[in-house]
Order: C-alpha cells, then structure tokens, then sequence
C-alpha cells in the first residue's frame, strides 16, 4: 500500500512539473519527506540542481496495481518543465497549495485533482453559455430563425454545438463516435439489471448517468434530423459530478484519460454482473489498452517488468517526426549498458508486448518556462503518416531491432562526416563571408579570362561633374605609376581632389571600352594558358567531388529510410483514424478534429457545429505545425488488420446493411424519432408563419393603387422602384429622361404620329443607354447606378427583358403633365397591353428588376460604410460594409458586371475590424473595470462574430493574416503579469476568439438604408470614390 501511495505521488509530481526522471522525483519527493508542497517547489526553483546526464539512474515506472497512465519517454529538459495550469505570479506557492487542496478534498471525498480539474472547466463551460443567454447586448450574428438553415443534409455527419468553451469536448466525441466498434460498445450498452439498487458510491452516481446521455447523444449524432445537437445535458452531467469555482479551459488529454477511466467503471460494473465465476472482461480495456515491457539496468542491476498503457505520452521537442518521437521514448539512458554485464550506468528500453486495437499518441505541445515563468506552446513541426508500421517497436522484434538500430547508427556517424565534408566545399574561405569553391574558382577563371588593361581603374574615366555653377571636378591621378598621359588634364579647383561617382540617369554612360569587371593588368600568353587549365581542371575535380559527396549523402538517407521496409517489419500496420488539433498558446485556444472516413475514403474536419470535407493536404497544414498557431496534440491510430473496429452492422436476416435509425435498439430509437418530431414541428410552424406572410403580401399586392394626378392605369407586378408614386425621385428621373428623349424624337422625326415619336424616343433612349453601358467610365463614376437598363445590357438581359423595360419607362403615368407626352404614354400603355403572356416571362422580368434593386441597395451599404469609416465611426461602419461584402458576393456569384470591386469591399471590412481590434485591446489594456468590459463586447459582439466571415475563403490571404495578426495582438497578453480579474476574463475570452470554424450564423435585421434619389446616389458614390486615397478597379 506503502508503494502504491508513493507511485501516486511520483505521478502527481511528474504531470505537475513534466520532468520524467524517476530518480530526480523520488529525490525531490525524499527530501521533503513525502510533502508534496516542499517537492514541488524543490523541483520548480530556477536553480533546482538535476544529476548530470551519466549520473542519472532509471528504474522501472510502474509496478502492479499503480495507475496505468504513465508518462514514457526520453528524459525532459532540465531547464523546461512540462505544465499545462495557469501562470500565476507565485507559481510555486500557488501549485503547492493547489495540491494541498487537493490532497484534502480527496481525502475527505475520494476525488482526485484531476477530476477536479475536468469540473472547473465544465461548471466555466455551462456558465459561460447560461451568461450567453442573459446579454442584453444585441448580438450582429446569431442562429438562424430558419430552422433549414439548421437541417441536416442527406448523408452528412451531425455536428456539436459549443455550449460554452467545450470544443475540446466536441473533438474528443467526435473522434470516439466515429470509431464504429466503440459507437456500438456506447450505443448497445445497457445500464446494469439491479440498476434500483445503485448508486452504491460515488464513481456509480456518475458513470450510469452520464453513460445514459452518452448513449442519447451518440444517438443523436447517429439519427437526427438536425445539422447539429446540443451536448448540454452530457456536460452537465460531468459537471454536476463535481464542484469547483476555477474557470479554464480543460487541457483535452486530462479529459481523455478521464473520459476513458468513467466509461471503463461503467462497463466494469456491467461485466461484473454478468461475469460467470471467469474474471469479467472489459470492453475498454480490451479496446484502449495495451502492455509493454520495460527491460532496464538500475545501477549495474538488470530489471524487465510489464506494464499497461493506455494514452502513450511522447515528446514533441527536438524532434521532426513521429518515428523519431517513438524511439527517443522507447530507449533511456545509455543503451550499450543493457547487453553489458558488468556496468553501473543505468538505462532501460520499452517493448510493446500486446498493442490496443486502438492506439492513441499524446503529443506534449505544451512547456513550462523557467526563465520566462510561463507556460509555452511548442509550435514545431512534427510529421507523421497515414499509416504507421510499428514492428521495430515490437517485443517479438527486438533482437533484429537492435541490430536495425546499431546500423542506423553507424550509418548516421558516417553521415555527419560526409555532410561535415560537403559544408567545406559548400562554404570555403576563412573570413567571415564564405562561399561555394566551384563558386570561387569560377570567379578566379572569369577575372583571368577578362580583357586586361593598362591603366589604373580611376584614370580612364572622362566625366566632368560640376560642383557649382561651371566649376568642373578633376579625377583623382593614380598614385601608381601610369603609362601614358592622364585622360584629363583640368586644373582642379578644389585643394581636395575627389574621385567622379557615376550616377545613372544624371551624368553620362560610362564608356563603352571601360570593362564591366576588375581584370588582371599583366598576363602572358602562356600564363594564361596554363591558369585556366589549372582552374578548369580545380573546378572539375571539386564538382565532381560535390556530386560525389551528395549522392553518398542522398544514398544514406534512402539506406536509412528504408530500414525498416523490409516484409518483416511491415506487419503491424496502423491506420491514422483522427488527428485532434489545437489552435492557440499554451493558456487558451481551440479545438477541433480531422477524422477519416474509412468507407468513403476520404477525411472530414469536425469543427463544433461545421463537418466539412476536407483534404490530406489541409490536415498537414494544420496538423503537423509551424504554420500559424495549430499543430496536432493528439494521434488515433487503429489497427488496419482488425476491421471489425470500422465493420458496419448487417441486419441478419436480411443480410442488408444498417444504416441510420436501423442501427439504434428500440429505446434510443424512440428517443430520436421524439427528438425529429419536435424539430419537424419546428419546420411546421415555420412553413406556416411563411405562407401566412405570402398570403397578407399577396392581398396587400392585388389592392388596387390610386396614381396621383393620373388616371392611366398602373401595371400590376412592376418593380418597386417604378412602382413610386410621381414624388418620388425615382419617377421623376425617368421622366425626365423621357421627356428628354421625347424632345429629341419630335425635332428628328418627320412623322408625328404618337406611335412614330415614341418608337424613336425610345430608340434613342437605348441608343444613350447602350453608349453608357459600353463606355469606359472613371472609377468614381458607375453609369449603372444612373439607370437599370446599363445594368441589364452590361449583364446580357434578355431582349424582352430590356425592350419591356423601356416600354415601362414611357408608360410611367408621370408622362401625363402634357398632351403630347400624355399621348405617347397611352401608346406605350396600349403597347404593353397587347404583348401576350407567353411572349415574355414575368418571373424572369420581375427577377431581373429585383436583382437590380439589390444591386443599388447593395451601392447604398458600401457608401454608407465608406462615409462612416472616413469619420472613424468604425463600430457604426462594420456592419454596413458587412452586408454591402456578402450581398455584393451574392450578386457576384451570377456574373461578373453584376457587384463591385469585392477587393474594395473586403479591404474596408478588413480595415475596419483591425481598427476595432485596435481600440478594444487599448481598453483592456487600461485596466479599468468599466474600459475593458467595453473593449470586450466589442470583440465578442462585434468582431469575434465576424471572423467565419473572413476565414470561411482561404483564398484571401489578406483576410487570414489580418485574423491572425488580431488573434496574435490578444495571445500576446498571456505572459504579462495583470490582475487575476483580467486574467480570468482573458482566459474566458480567447477561447471565442481562437474559434477557427468557419460556419456562418444568420444576420439579425440588417442596418437601416437612407433615402436617396438617383442623383444623390450618383452624386454621392462620385464623392467617396474621390475622396478614397487608392484607385479601386471599377468591379465591371
């Protein structure tokens, strides 16, 4: 009992600090005479003295009945220490009486730290999304009314809602619920048959509840009707396990080993029930689990002992890819002491003896910082593979291992020599400047090959630069002995003599005979002969021994690659199922996954509420790191020999496979069908509310109008803005349009019949329209905001479309404030009656005019959003230039004449949040109270809310960077010291912000539009465009 208490607390100090060497911990936990608060602060001091690396000693890390997550692997930096908490100002007062705490709430309730750890972080999850409920600031994004923007498409995977800083929960659920050998241990699970008689503890009251919302989740992720369900009531459940006030965001591999452990004593207390007199088999462990064997030497003394794993712990620093992880955590110590008999260095090797069907890697990403005093995400890049073969690691291959080992090293030996040969040939000289040597003979054969000369460098020069007025500059005369006779003989009136610079573009061109390069002064014939030979043959010789050593070089690594190729050791494959990524610092950040669907052969990135496809090259962006903040923390691997864990269900009479609501037992089936019934009535009553709206729009539609002034009739279904009454301005510019075209056809047509002038009125109206359309206008001009027909022939408008349209203009009741206007109005009224339903189609005509008054609307949001930003009223600009980029994009997505410049757009957009980001971290910054709540819900309301818009195109580069730069800007603050109410809302915010999905929430009511005329408009947009300091393209 004595040695199970220690080993518990030899792993309390080894997850607290990251330091892995047993004997450094069990001297820590020596000295301090088993008090873990002396340990820990031993272990944490700057200056904690460690054992040299040879004095180091290591022992077996486990004995039976110890607690099977142990940490394997290469020895940790002495001067990084591995912790995943809370910087705080006194990091060694704070974790000492953290543990204190801990120590006692486990004493007196039977609750490790740990799962208090996991408490804090849900009772902050429910939290934030009950506080979530209660702002009474309006939010600019929110769930869409439309409960089919909330529908699940056909065949498409179910999302989980973030109820509050809980994606890491999302991503862990995710991963397990789409390995179908677990959804169908989770979803067949059934809860024990004296179930009555339970709780019978404390671990019992927590597992069988949340074991049952588990099962209805899975459910739901298997059946709904819906794009996304809600976990609340399965967090809840961990919450409510236990209680703690402390507010971070859980650290995903904490929650795994523990999800892993409750789900385990669920089914412990199933196996035991029916268990017949045979010891009871565990479906988790079967599943989770795995055995290696640790053969050592502890002091001259050999050991081996078998020890369990379930998450194996690797290090991620210093290394590039996951082989290299695995064998630095595989050998400790020195090597060559296992095979030697008598020696007293200690050592040991790790051998897989028995691997889970399920293999989950735990990459360490995270540091602790001694000189710094925080904790530090580790951004490196780590490789890993598709499919993973892991026979070198295998007990049953060590000897053959060993031998593969001793080659490997031996070849990296000689290796280094050659590289460290190719870098003399590669860098030659002695100075501090170095350069290839083929370089620098080919540099020497050039300068002996060049046209030699027989002047000083300077001399040959004839330049004058006058100094001022008509003084000229005489070049300086060589102080070697000359040839012949200066090429200037000038008096210089300057006491000091200065030599002429030439300046390109301001004096004259140097003269043509003067060569290029620096070229020997005196070179025989003969010695010339004799040094480009020597030169030729140097530079031949030493590319050939470049060559040479390259290829060695390429050879060895090929060698080394592939070692282990050979058919022996490719007979343990595991497959890469899910990659969990996190995105952020070492504080705070999020989470998602990336899971490969084995059937469709493809992978699928699990983003909360968004499932998207996705790409092998878009995993190894974000998962292997060193680009931007995210990188992998965590590999699930499954044996690719096993295929009963990704085998789909057969009904077994039929014989057919089971999919969907088929593959749940009847009581989770019931529990579905409910839940697809509510949100059935969901859509119900929105189909209902909508066709009640069509039908008031409808009546109100067919009420007949009074025209002002006018007894012409008006067309019914015209668009809105013909629709205006003759107050309007709308009217009044197509009127006077058309009283101008009128004009122009009386003085050009000899006939003047009515018919006659409005048949030319209206050609040369078009023939106005057609000139605008097709002229090249200046970028603050937009001939289509002047009139819809430019924006019709711009975009190719059917010919009834365009010709109806003109009739419509000349039939405008406004015509009627003379007779001869009054005429040709009635002609065109008349003409617009005889054209029959099946000649033009009205849908499209309507279509066509309400497209175009999105369009100005769309100019309206733009110039708005402009005018606003100019006056710095940048909270007032956002959501104006938000609307005018997405309805803009919306337009552009049927042609390219039918938006604007979307570059334009977005750089306003883009400015405006960088702006606002800007001013909301100066808030914060000033610490007080009431500022940095104000700068706060401007990130959460304002610019958190509109990052999926600038993330959801990884197209547009400039978008991302500005995303990173203001999630960068927020992440700096994590290591300054600040008060701890700062430092909780931080930690509460960053979460949000470093929230990469891209899913895009409804808008709320879009901002009020002014009221503009047509010139106004056109006045106004000229204006802005003006005064913009750049010339945008003209988006036509």
């Amino acid at each position: 009992m004595r040695l199970k208490h220690q080993q518990t607390f030899l792993n309390q100090l080894r997850e607290i600090t990251g330091i892995n060497d047993i004997q450094v911990l069990q001297q820590a936990l020596k000295d301090s005479n088993g008090n873990l608060e002396l340990a820990v602060a031993f272990l944490t001091a700057k200056n904690a003295k460690v054992p040299q690396q040879e004095e180091a000693t290591y022992y077996q890390t486990a004995l039976p009945g110890n607690d099977r997550y142990i940490s394997v692997g290469s020895q940790a930096d002495t001067n990084v220490i591995d912790l995943t908490g809370d910087d705080k100002d006194d990091l060694q007062r704070a974790i000492a009486l953290s543990l204190e705490e801990s120590n006692r709430a486990f004493r007196e309730t039977g609750i490790t730290d740990e799962e208090q750890a996991i408490s804090r972080v849900l009772e902050a999850s429910i939290a934030e999304n009950k506080a979530s409920l209660k702002r009474t600031h309006p939010e600019v994004w929110s769930d869409s009314p439309n409960p089919y923007d909330r529908k699940r498409l056909e065949n498409c995977p179910v999302g989980l809602k973030n109820v509050g800083n809980t994606c890491w929960f999302s991503a862990v659920i995710q991963s397990l619920f789409n390995l179908l050998e677990f959804r169908r241990l989770v979803l067949n699970y059934s809860p024990p048959a004296n179930a009555q008689d339970l709780p019978r503890n404390q671990k019992e009251h927590r597992n069988l509840p949340f074991m049952r919302e588990l099962r209805y989740l899975f459910a739901l992720l298997v059946g709904s009707k819906r794009k996304y369900v809600d976990p609340s009531r399965a967090v809840e459940i961990l919450k409510d396990a236990f209680k703690s006030n402390d507010s971070q965001q859980q650290d995903v591999s904490e929650f795994t080993h523990k999800l892993l452990d409750w789900l385990e004593d669920a089914f412990q207390i199933k196996a035991e029930e029916e268990r017949d007199g045979e010891k009871p088999k565990n479906p988790m462990v079967e599943l989770f689990y795995g055995r290696f064997l640790a053969v050592g030497v502890l002091e001259g003394k050999k050991f081996e002992n078998t020890e369990m794993f379930g998450q194996y712990p690797l290090q991620v620093n210093g290394f590039k890819d996951l082989h290299e992880c695995l064998e630095a955590a595989m050998i400790e110590g020195e090597i060559e002491s296992l095979h030697s008999e008598n020696s007293a260095k200690s050592g040991q090797e790790h051998w897989f003896t028995e691997l889970p069907p399920v293999l989950t890697f735990e990459l360490s990403r995270f540091e602790f910082n001694q000189a710094l005093g925080r904790p530090e995400k580790i951004h490196n890049k780590l490789e890993f593979p598709s499919v993973l073969y892991l026979d070198r690691y295998m007990h049953k291959n060590r000897e053959i291992t060993r031998i593969k080992r001793d080659e490997i090293k031996r070849l990296k030996e000689y290796l280094t020599v050659l590289q460290q040969r190719l870098e003399r040939y590669l860098s030659y000289g002695s100075g501090p400047k170095r350069f290839p040597l083929v370089d620098v003979l080919q540099y020497a054969l050039e300068f002996a090959s060049s046209k030699p000369v027989c002047t000083s460098p300077v001399d040959d020069i004839d330049a004058s630069a006058p100094s001022s007025g008509t003084i000229t500059t005489q070049t300086i005369p060589s102080t070697t002995e000359q040839q012949g006779p200066s090429s200037s003989d000038i008096p210089s009136t300057s006491p000091i003599q200065r030599s002429v610079i030439h300046k390109p573009f301001t004096q004259s061109r140097i003269p043509p005979d003067l060569p290029m390069h620096p070229a020997p002064r005196h070179i025989t014939e003969e010695e010339l002969s004799v040094l480009e030979g020597c030169l030729h043959r140097w530079r031949t010789e030493v590319e050939n021994d470049t060559r040479d050593l390259q290829e060695s070089i390429s050879r060895i690594h090929r060698t080394i690659e592939l070692m282990y190729s050979d058919k022996s050791m490719v007979q343990v494959p595991y497959r890469l199922h899910a990659v969990l990524v996190h995105e952020g610092q070492a504080n705070a950040g999020h989470y998602w996954a990336y899971i490969y669907d084995h059937h469709q052969r493809r992978w699928m990135k699990y983003n909360d509420i968004s499932v998207t496809k996705s790409t092998w090259e878009e995993l190894e962006r974000d998962s292997f790191g060193g680009y931007r903040n995210a990188s992998a923390y965590c590999l699930m691997y499954i044996n690719d020999k096993e295929q009963y864990l990704m085998q789909e269900e057969f009904n077994k009479e039929t014989g057919q496979m089971l999919v969907g609501m088929d593959m749940l037992p009847p009581d989770l089936r019931e529990y579905v069908k409910e839940d697809n019934k509510r949100f059935e009535k969901e859509i119900e009553e929105w189909d209902a509310e909508l066709a009640q709206k069509a039908l008031q729009e409808k009546i109100i539609s067919q009420t007949p109008r009074v025209p002002a002034a006018s007894t012409a009739p008006v067309q019914a279904g015209d668009p809105e803005y013909l629709e205006q009454p003759s107050r309007t301005d709308l009217s009044k510019h197509l009127k006077e349009e058309s009283v101008q075209a009128i004009t122009k056809a009386l003085a050009e047509q000899e006939e003047r019949s009515p018919e006659a002038v409005m048949q030319m009125a209206i050609k040369l109206e078009y023939a106005r329209l057609l000139k605008m359309a097709q002229e090249d206008a200046p970028h603050e001009h937009d001939y289509r905001l002047n009139h819809a027909i430019v924006y019709f022939i711009q975009n190719q408008a059917p010919k009834k479309i365009i010709e109806r349209s003109l009739l419509e203009q000349f039939a405008d009741h406004n015509l009627s404030f003379d007779d001869r206007c009054r005429n040709i109005m009635k002609v065109a009224q008349a003409k617009l009656e005889m054209i029959k339903p099946d000649e033009i189609n009205m849908e499209e005509y309507e279509r066509w005019h309400q497209e175009y008054k999105h369009f100005r609307e769309t100019t309206m949001y733009l110039l708005v959003g402009l005018e606003l930003f100019q006056k710095k009223s940048y909270m007032e600009a956002l959501l104006y230039l938000i609307y005018a980029y997405q309805n803009n994009k919306e337009l552009l997505s049927k042609g390219q004449y039918r938006g604007h410049d979307e570059d334009l757009i977005s750089h306003y957009r883009r400015e405006c949040l960088l702006k606002l980001n800007e001013h909301a971290a100066a808030l914060f910054e000033s610490g007080d109270d009431q500022e940095v709540n104000n700068g706060l819900i401007i990130m959460n309301e304002l610019i958190v809310p509109c990052l999926p818009l600038l993330l959801v195109d990884e197209m547009e580069e400039k978008d991302i960077i500005a995303v990173e730069d203001m999630r960068n800007r927020w992440c700096s603050y994590l290591g300054q010291e600040m008060e701890p109410n700062l430092q909780e809302k931080l930690t509460d915010f960053l979460p949000k912000l470093l929230d990469c999905s891209t899913e895009i929430k409804g808008f709320n009511d879009p901002p009020k539009l002014p009221s503009y005329s047509t010139h106004e408009l056109v006045e106004r947009y000229a204006r802005i465009m003006l005064s913009r300091s750049r010339t945008p393209a003209d988006g036509r």
